[in-house]
């Protein structure tokens, strides 16, 4: 976490010894012990819930493109079914049924 060696723990754990003394040492150790435990999990915890609601947006920004590419889709299925303006046009109607009924009579 630290990186801490050898040697600065051995001066660490010293000027602990000389400032707190050989009785209260352990209790003091139990205690930072415990402080670091408790800050890990703390770290866990906000990290799990940032990590589901990353997810949370993540599944909505999918579902929204879902449903912006079926309409889009669904647009084009729509146009493909109408006919083209060519084909409503009332001229090349009644050409063509003229010329049906000319091929009926020969």
């Amino acid at each position: 976490m630290f990186d801490l060696g050898l040697q600065e723990l051995i001066v660490i754990f010293i000027i602990a010894l000389l400032v707190y003394g050989p009785k209260r040492l352990p209790e003091l150790g139990y205690t930072l012990g415990k402080t670091i435990n408790e800050i890990k999990r703390a770290f866990q915890g906000a990290k799990a819930e940032m990590e589901r609601e990353i997810n949370e947006v993540r599944d909505t920004v999918e579902d929204i493109k879902k449903d912006i590419k079926d309409p889009l889709q669904l647009k084009e299925e729509l146009f493909k079914e109408i006919p083209q303006l060519s084909d409503l046009r009332i001229d090349k109607h009644i050409e063509n049924i003229a010329k049906k009924e000319i091929e009926k009579k020969e």
